[in-house]
């Protein structure tokens, strides 16, 4: 692959991955501050020129990679949990699965490291079977 095509492939993935975690973090009530933490802590400059020009931006490796788990981790509550409304509020609730300890989802997600989102994605997915 040539310089400019690697180049160009992030910027391409980029828009939708920012579009649909928006869509997720909007369905999971999110504020501006939790959905920063969660991307990676960019700063807010970046953040809101994500938000309002996702076709424009540039992403790491480490941020595609926190979309990918968010992604994984809102479509294995929507298998788990048909119903919409269920599935959003749960990342909200307290949990007293292990690796939760009493905490939500999102409060582990919080954490902020990557580590903290596959955490809760295995989880999810152990849960699947």
């Amino acid at each position: 692959m040539n310089t400019v095509a690697a180049e160009a492939t992030p910027r391409l993935k980029a828009g939708p991955g920012l579009r649909t975690f928006f869509r997720i973090a909007a369905a999971w009530g999110l504020s501006p501050a939790e959905q920063i933490i969660i991307l990676g802590q960019p700063p807010r400059s970046t953040f809101y020129k994500w938000r309002d020009r996702p076709d424009e931006a540039s992403l790491s490796r480490d941020t595609f990679e926190r979309l990918s788990y968010i992604f994984g981790i809102y479509r294995g509550l929507q298998i788990l949990l048909p119903n919409e409304q269920s599935a959003d509020a749960w990342v909200k609730k307290p949990n007293s699965a292990q690796p939760f300890n009493g905490r939500s989802a999102l409060d582990v997600m919080l954490g902020g490291n990557v580590a903290d989102l596959h955490l809760v994605r295995r989880y999810i997915d152990a849960q699947r079977g």
